[in-house]
């Protein structure tokens, strides 16, 4: 089986191209990939569609740093402090330029990844009847259900395809094989519908590890591109049993990004003016120690003996 080890500059040179689709953030508010946008700035990848049902700052951030063509999702923003000013910029005011809304519903996503992930040709969903996005996402259809006596309606939508989908892990190996626990959002099903899938490990470890416990693999190796051994890849962001939110730089970002001159010197402190995730880690220096999960919740052993 092929080794897919690599570093983050190399991955996102190598998989993300001006003008994809690009999953972040897929497992709603925690283990969002921040490394990863940090070094998509970096590289200034330009007319992205940036994909996520939640991705706290992460798409303000590249909206602001100007890779951004279009979002595909339900909100950006930042969630301790609200809608992102680099966001609300560029709709209302198009700045740094204009920016193209593909609107959905949390719900309506997860449901067009699925379609893409199963090769459905669309995701019925009925939640989305007497809202607003049947008139601001026209990609959506109005039908019938087949299946009912008295004409009842749903709303066809259809799949999303992502080029590549970023996730953050808790651990895998060297071959793509991977160990996630905590809240997945739909994470799984935006690995099954991507085209590449760039994993985040927080740590790798021996195939062996991975093989002990195979209900945990969040996407199975042959399905990946690239691993890159990064260590909290995900801050600010949670992941489970490994870092705590760290909230007070959220709520930093949010204050000192209300005007665009303030995005732009935090910018550069924090992703134009450091090399790599390693100068981040070092500039966050003890503070980031100290969002490290020390305690202990183990899970029960599981049997996975055959005979």
């Amino acid at each position: 089986m092929e080794e897919k080890l690599v570093s983050l500059p190399e991955a996102i040179r190598a998989h993300v191209s001006d003008g994809d689709c690009v999953v972040l953030g897929a497992c709603l508010e925690a283990a969002i990939p921040f490394a990863a946008t940090y070094e998509i700035i970096r590289q200034g990848k330009r007319g992205l569609d940036v994909a996520a049902p939640i991705s706290d700052t992460s798409s303000d951030l590249l909206i602001g740093a100007g890779c951004v063509g279009q979002v595909t999702g339900a909100w950006v923003g930042n969630v301790s402090s609200g809608l992102g000013h680099n966001y609300r910029r560029a709709v209302e005011h198009g700045e740094p330029h204009a920016l193209k809304i593909r609107d959905h519903s949390n719900l309506s996503f997860g449901m067009a990844l699925l379609a893409a992930a199963y090769g459905m040709p669309y995701a019925p969903v009925r939640t989305l009847l007497g809202s607003d996005i049947l008139t601001s996402n026209p990609e959506f259809r109005l039908a019938e259900n087949p299946f009912s006596n008295g004409g009842e309606k749903t709303v066809l939508v259809p799949p999303l395809a992502p080029d590549v989908t970023i996730l953050c892990v808790q651990r895998a190996d060297v071959f793509g094989n991977c160990h996630f626990w905590g809240s997945s959002g739909v994470a799984a099903e935006a690995a099954l519908a991507a085209t590449s899938v760039v994993l985040l490990a927080d740590e790798v470890v021996p195939p062996e590890v991975i093989a002990s416990d195979p209900s945990r693999v969040l996407v199975p190796g042959y399905r990946v591109s690239a691993v890159c051994h990064v260590p909290a890849a995900c801050h600010p962001a949670p992941m489970t049993g490994r870092w705590q939110r760290d909230s007070a730089f959220f709520d930093d970002y949010h204050k000192r990004t209300r005007e665009r001159g303030g995005f732009l010197a935090w910018l550069d402190e924090w992703v134009l003016g450091l090399e790599d995730h390693d100068a981040y880690r070092t500039k966050l220096g003890a503070s980031l120690e100290d969002l490290r999960i020390k305690g202990e919740a183990l899970s029960a052993p599981a049997n996975y003996a055959a005979h």
